[in-house]
């Protein structure tokens, strides 16, 4: 299983995911016209994980802003997380940054947290920073 990078755009958020490591790294906004075609890879990639021999995975998520359709599929993301806990006894860590001040991304991780069976690491840091250079288009994976 190969990790990826994703770059971010004005629309989507940075994603690193490293399946050796066990880490997911998602960062910035998140308002793609079809996010439903934009998460599919990233669900994709945490079911062909959970069939690894690997013991735990961290998802470091680190939202400036996600709209309502974003929402869902974020939630589903973390459904899967908590399914391979559930289904195949993986460790899962979840690190939820937030910007100083921003409570509404704070309350967001603690509505989402309340549906499942893991806890949140909830960490305020002066400013969410993508990783890598941001691309100038928009594009779905």
């Amino acid at each position: 299983m190969k990790g990826f990078f994703i770059r971010a755009t004005r629309v989507t958020p940075s994603i690193y995911f490293d399946p050796i490591k066990g880490l997911l790294d998602i960062r910035g906004k998140s308002s793609p016209e079809n996010p439903l075609v934009f998460y599919r890879y990233i669900n994709d990639s945490i079911d062909h994980f959970g069939k690894t021999d690997k013991a735990a995975i961290t998802l470091n998520a680190a939202f400036e802003y996600f709209n309502t359709s974003s929402s869902k599929c974020i939630y589903i993301i973390f459904k899967k997380l908590n399914d391979l806990k559930i289904e195949r006894g993986k460790e899962i860590h979840i690190n939820w940054y937030y910007e100083e001040g921003d409570e509404d991304m704070l309350e967001a991780g603690e509505d989402l947290s309340s549906f499942f069976n893991y806890e949140f690491n909830y960490v305020e840091i002066p400013e969410i920073k993508i990783l890598g250079e941001m691309k100038e288009e928009s594009s779905e994976n």
